[in-house]
């Protein structure tokens, strides 16, 4: 800072007299006139200084700062500073009157007297300071300074905003504003207590819109489904999946869809075995049928058959439940098989073939004699077909596919023939085969 030590200033001074300036002024003449830069103060009875800084508009032009004086003004650059002389000057011309219009200040710059003692001038307070209106004015002991606020800094006398951004303060994003910077951090984070940082926001406890499962993830959040759904393309909403759209042999029957699951169910006369498969039910052991006293129950694949006890036609005679005989003292009885054994079976549909179903084993055989079997009646299709195995037993086959409900009777023959003896007789099996609906 430039100080500049003002002494004095000359000015021109003109004096004007109520009476000739030749003659003598009498002890009545009274001065009412001051010279330039002073004006009559009628209550002081004395020349008072003008301050033409702040009667003149715009005394100084420019970068230019005013600075009163006694009986004028100075321009001075506004860093300089005026250090009074120790004697200032008389505010009239000496021999017109010797006592100055204002105290004499013997404080140094800064400082104004107080009493016997120099006190601080708050130049801020009193806005005799040259600080630009950018700038903050603090007040020092004997002078101040021109501060800028903070988020700016000082470039020449002007005070620029600071880029507090350039400087990394924030952890993602800094947008920058005048005379300061604010910290925003990416979706699915928000701002620490230092207003800096980003910290993890856990969606789930704040709402997620998941429709079942939500898993917080760093910086974002995933949707998941319970078994039995999928997400959908919003990635929120879970959509049940249709198990039975995707296969036919998930269900031995069929497959029924619920919500986030599926179920199995079987036809009327089945149970379900485990989760998929269909077992047939027994009514005839679970007692879940209406046969009488003189029936048979005959369980079959999805239900069962009540079949009388007596069976026999003439000329047999009923011997047990399912035993018939003819006697051999009865005529008609002479071209018939001696006896006649009554059976049941059932069969699923779609079985493979050729499949062995029955087998026939004879119960007595004559000495001698040679065994034949042959199916003598109820297969007027040739769905079955025999295989003997040996001389006292054969097999029932199943030629051909068959589906049901179906029911065949077939009369199975054992032939027993004797040549040496010369005799021929012969046994049936009466066997009634039912035919599932289903394949199982």
């Amino acid at each position: 800072m430039h100080s500049v030590c003002v002494l004095f200033v000359c000015v021109g001074v003109s004096v004007f007299l109520h009476s000739a300036i030749s003659q003598p002024p009498t002890e009545t003449d009274t001065y009412t006139e001051c010279t330039d830069g002073y004006h009559w103060d009628p209550q002081t009875q004395h020349c008072k200084d003008i301050n033409e800084c702040e009667t003149i508009p715009e005394a100084c032009k420019g970068e230019m700062k005013c600075f009163n004086h006694y009986g004028g003004y100075l321009c001075l650059p506004r860093s300089a500073s005026v250090i009074p002389a120790h004697e200032p000057p008389n505010q009239i011309p000496t021999g017109l009157d010797n006592t100055p219009s204002e105290p004499y200040n013997h404080c140094p710059a800064g400082y104004e007297p107080q009493g016997d003692s120099c006190v601080d001038v708050d130049e801020c307070e009193r806005d005799v300071h040259d600080c630009q209106p950018s700038q903050d004015c603090i007040n020092t002991e004997g002078s101040y300074t021109c501060q800028c606020p903070g988020g700016y800094r000082k470039v020449g006398t002007e005070c620029i905003d600071i880029d507090e951004c350039r400087y990394r303060y924030c952890q993602h994003r800094c947008v920058n504003v005048p005379g300061s910077f604010s910290c925003q951090c990416e979706p699915g984070f928000q701002l620490a207590g230092n207003n800096r940082s980003c910290i993890d926001v856990d969606e789930c406890d704040m709402g997620a819109p998941c429709s079942q499962r939500c898993y917080n993830t760093y910086g974002t959040f995933l949707c998941r489904c319970e078994q039995g759904y999928e997400l959908g393309p919003d990635g929120f909403e879970c959509k049940d999946i249709d198990e039975c759209s995707f296969s036919s042999y998930l269900c031995q029957y069929q497959c029924v869809n619920e919500p986030g699951k599926f179920s199995c169910v079987c036809p009327e006369g089945y149970q379900l075995l485990g989760t998929r498969l269909c077992q047939d039910l027994n009514e005839c052991e679970t007692g879940a049928h209406q046969c009488t006293e003189g029936q048979i129950c005959v369980n079959i694949h999805g239900g069962h058959k009540c079949v009388e006890k007596n069976r026999c036609q003439e000329p047999y005679v009923q011997v047990s439940d399912n035993r018939c005989v003819c006697p051999v003292t009865k005529p008609g009885c002479r071209d018939q098989p001696f006896s006649i054994v009554h059976r049941y079976m059932s069969i699923t549909s779609e079985r493979s073939v050729p499949s062995d179903i029955f087998q026939i084993q004879a119960t007595s055989v004559y000495p001698g004699a040679y065994n034949t079997f042959r199916i003598s009646s109820g297969d007027d299709d040739g769905d079955f077909y025999i295989r003997q195995i040996n001389n006292i037993s054969a097999m029932l086959v199943l030629a051909r596919a068959v589906n049901g409900p179906k029911e065949y009777v077939l009369d199975l023959e054992m032939v027993s023939v004797n040549h040496l003896m010369s005799y021929q007789t012969s046994s049936a099996l009466r066997l009634s085969i039912y035919v599932g609906q289903y394949a199982f």
